[in-house]
């Protein structure tokens, strides 16, 4: 069972000079909900996703963020507000451990003066990084081990166990489960089911279209900056979803409730 609306935009507009690549669109996502948005190249996912995390503004349209009306001047104002963006580059940073990728932008440091200088509580954060990957599901070697020393498989997990973990709100993921085996990828699923049980309104753009069959609740199918269909996963199967994204299928736009 989902709750309550947690994020919604409403009627959303976004031009790049000639080509306009949101036309109309509104999505509501429900707290405890995993939503698949799906489409083909140049539908519109993208510039969505950058609307919704903060990196774009919309040319007109409004979002809402637990009822309240919000408008993001940037990425970390989103993020500061709940809503967590793991975008297709995980945005690891390769040198340093899993602890301290975890905590990146938002590290530890220790009490007192030595803390005032900078100085960090390495433990502390391997401690805790240890404590919150573990609890989302992923079991990484050591948290103080180098994330170039890691398959990647075990990054993208990090990756996406850093975002779940820190995430308040909602979480948008975008192709989690890209180039990974099949293996990696049910691990990269479990871990969005984890998400939802945590209460999070999870976003799930992906093109691996079994993944989205298996893991969401409702899907979102977006073609040339509209959205086309909203409907209960249930009412899709690979053939009806491939036709609607590709509009072999005719389909009428059902708004989420």
């Amino acid at each position: 069972m989902t709750g309550e609306v947690i994020y919604e935009i409403k009627n959303a507009s976004k031009r790049y000079g000639s080509v306009i690549a949101l036309d109309g669109a509104s999505l509501k996502i429900h707290a405890g909900e995993v939503v698949g948005l799906v489409g083909d190249n140049g539908a519109g996912k993208s510039t969505l996703v950058k609307v919704l995390s903060g990196a774009h503004q919309p040319d007109g349209g409004q979002m809402f963020l637990e009822g309240k009306e919000v408008s993001w001047e940037s990425p970390r104002q989103a993020l500061e507000a709940g809503v967590e963006t793991l975008y297709q580059d995980s945005g690891l940073a390769p040198h340093l451990t899993v602890s301290q990728n975890v905590f990146l932008g938002r590290e530890i440091t220790v009490k007192g003066i030595l803390g005032k200088l900078g100085f960090l509580s390495k433990k502390k954060m391997e401690h805790e990084a240890h404590r919150d990957l573990e609890a989302v599901g992923i079991a990484v070697p050591a948290s103080n081990r180098a994330v170039s020393q890691l398959s990647g498989g075990q990054r993208q997990a990090v990756a996406i166990g850093r975002a779940v973990a820190w995430a308040k709100k909602v979480i948008i993921l975008d192709e989690p489960t890209n180039h990974l085996g099949a293996r990696q990828a049910g691990e990269v699923l479990n871990i969005i089911r984890n998400a939802k049980a945590k209460g999070l309104g999870v976003i799930f753009i992906s093109h691996t279209l079994p993944h989205v069959l298996e893991v969401t609740d409702r899907i979102v199918v977006l073609r040339l900056g509209r959205i086309v269909k909203d409907a209960p996963t249930s009412e899709f199967n690979g053939d009806t979803l491939i036709g609607t994204i590709t509009g072999t299928i005719q389909t009428i736009k059902v708004e989420g409730d």
